[in-house]
């Protein structure tokens, strides 16, 4: 299976793309830069706009505008086509070291936004990272802590199992827990998959509508499938090292997106870029959050 190259993006570190259906396009961020960018599938036109911090991830609202996780907290995005790009504080965050930022996030089944916290330096070996949950006019919850790279986050499409990973070379695990949708709580963490045993570094993640789990295995070219016990079912290759997070979009839901992270500064490098791959499989709409 060939992986196509949509954009020639060279994100610093791209990550977290979200089909949009009715615009036909494919979202994502570019995360040290505040880069959001759009890709038009039906006329390969690419739109960017900058935020004012680090851009992490994002989940489209109700309202046809975006929340997004950055460095200080959730904010309301609202991008202009003029290039203008609105930026609305929601909820803040007190992290418990200056030096942290959020990372990887998407909404729940029932539309929470989740996110997870990391140290910027990953070298420090710092496991200050916390797992948030935020719902609109609430302050940011925090779920779970311990991290040193939070990544990975999906759910189930029952959304009863909640999925995340640390990717950090120390850890490496990706986990499970029940999940209560009413109320949004994890409980019952398991190790799902000891990414040890595999090749790559797990980063972000996403789930078919078999329930089975993709997720970008970092340093190794691979995206890896796993089925809800956990069995490795198979591993598809990217033309980059560092893929970093997949989304299934298109028409149909059958092309699967991965962004990846710009390793290589010469120009025959396609590191940076997203790329689309068709691997047979259907996903799920990604819920949106209710602002």
């Amino acid at each position: 299976m060939t992986a196509e190259l949509i954009v020639d993006a060279r994100n610093a570190v791209g990550e977290c793309p979200v089909w949009v259906p009715e615009e036909n396009a494919l979202y994502w961020v570019d995360i040290p830069n505040g880069g959001l960018q759009r890709w038009s599938a039906a006329t390969g036109h690419i739109a960017a706009w900058t935020a004012p911090q680090m851009l992490a991830c994002i989940a489209r609202t109700d309202a046809g505008n975006w929340v997004a996780g950055m460095e200080t907290g959730f904010f309301q995005l609202t991008p202009h086509n003029d290039g203008s790009l609105d930026t609305t504080p929601l909820a803040s965050v007190t992290h418990p070291r200056a030096d942290m930022r959020l990372n990887d996030g998407r909404c729940d089944r029932q539309g929470r936004f989740w996110a997870g916290s990391m140290v910027l330096n990953m070298g420090l070996n710092a496991a200050e990272g916390v797992l948030y949950r935020y719902a609109s006019g609430l302050a940011p919850h925090a779920q779970l802590d311990g991290f040193m790279t939070l990544n990975g986050l999906a759910f189930s499409p029952d959304g009863r199992t909640m999925y995340a990973s640390d990717s950090h070379p120390l850890v490496q695990q990706i986990w499970a827990f029940d999940y209560d949708i009413d109320s949004g709580t994890p409980s019952n963490r398991r190790v799902f998959v000891d990414m040890h045993k595999h090749l790559g570094r797990p980063d972000g993640a996403a789930v078919d509508a078999d329930g089975c789990y993709w997720i970008c295995a970092n340093d190794a070219g691979l995206i890896h499938r796993f089925t809800p016990e956990g069995r490795l079912d198979r591993s598809l290759t990217v033309p980059v090292k560092k893929p970093t997070m997949c989304a299934f979009g298109g028409s149909r839901l059958d092309t699967l997106f991965v962004t990846s992270i710009r390793d290589d500064q010469s120009e025959q490098s396609l590191s940076g870029g997203v790329f689309a791959l068709n691997p047979g499989i259907t996903g799920l709409p990604e819920p949106t959050f209710t602002l």
